[in-house]
């Protein structure tokens, strides 16, 4: 049965990693390689200028803050989807109270229910989801400040996206509502394969539900979490927060670049400026950003690996 094993392994393997360097690899290096270029993306001639492109990215005040921006959707988006959906999970699966007659360990009443509404904007897509949240902050007729005005409340009428202060939390809200239902769901499934034996231990030992969590869900639980907190990172970095931002804000990006994301500036500069070659340097810096996120989430989640 050994014989000819590596061959077939290697005639399985050949065609998937061909196409991976070739789509994903390739690309890559060709970004590179132009970032050291004066590419226009217009014209085929260009011509070598070394790390000028470099040199005037770390001159460029909107690239900063581009970098602080993407950072805090890093940051921010992954720490509050994760939680929220942690946090919804466990009541759908262990959160409710001991009926009688029942098991000991059970979700509160409805949970089939709760997962499909929780889940329900996945069906959308993200820019229908932008779509509706860009009605929904409109301040003189979007449904955010009419429900604040049949609350009575005629004096908070904030402009959300035309507030500079406010703009980016308001965008980063919609990636945690349009996201937050999918990690529900996945660690709905992995607390369904912890054996229930282990809750009722611990509630027999005394536990209250949050040391149940802490000590006996989210343990068996974390490598679904660190998979899940680098997956939304590089969301947040990438499509989904190039989506929100390009279709909700004014700019976009605005106002006063207040939302810009690099991911968005790499467009701008590639498609509305005709700055290709510069563009793909910050894409490199982009790049740099997403392999160091994943790096220090990695690095910061590692942990013995418990098994049930």
């Amino acid at each position: 049965m050994q014989h000819g094993k590596y061959r077939f392994i290697v005639g399985f393997l050949a065609v998937p990693l061909g196409l991976y360097a070739l789509f994903v690899i390739w690309p890559f290096i060709q970004s590179i390689y132009y970032s050291f270029t004066d590419w226009t993306g217009l014209s085929p001639e260009f011509s070598m200028v070394g790390f000028d492109n470099y040199s005037r990215m770390l001159d460029d005040d909107i690239f900063w803050k581009s970098l602080q921006h993407s950072v805090m959707f890093a940051l921010l988006v992954p720490l509050v989807t994760l939680g929220l959906a942690l946090f919804f999970a466990f009541m759908i699966n262990v959160g409710g109270r001991r009926r009688r007659g029942g098991p000991a360990i059970t979700g509160v009443r409805g949970s089939g229910f709760y997962k499909i509404v929780y889940f329900f904007p996945q069906v959308l897509s993200i820019a229908i989801v932008a779509l509706l949240f860009q009605f929904a902050y409109n301040p003189d007729s979007g449904a955010v400040n009419s429900l604040l005005r049949g609350i009575g409340l005629d004096s908070v009428q904030p402009l959300w996206l035309g507030d500079p202060n406010l703009a980016l939390w308001c965008v980063m809200a919609v990636l945690v509502w349009s996201t937050v239902g999918f990690f529900v769901v996945l660690f709905s499934a992995g607390m369904a394969s912890i054996p229930a034996e282990l809750y009722e231990a611990a509630l027999l030992d005394g536990a209250n539900r949050a040391a149940t969590f802490f000590k006996v869900t989210l343990p068996l639980l974390w490598d679904t979490v660190q998979s899940g907190w680098v997956y939304m990172g590089i969301l947040a970095l990438g499509a989904e927060s190039f989506a929100v931002v390009q279709i909700m804000t004014t700019g976009p990006g605005g106002p006063d670049y207040s939302t810009t994301v690099m991911v968005l500036y790499v467009y701008q500069k590639a498609f509305r400026d005709g700055q290709a070659a510069y563009a793909t340097t910050i894409g490199v810096a982009l790049l740099v950003v997403t392999l160091a996120f994943a790096a220090l989430v990695m690095k910061l989640g590692r942990r013995e690996r418990l098994e049930y």
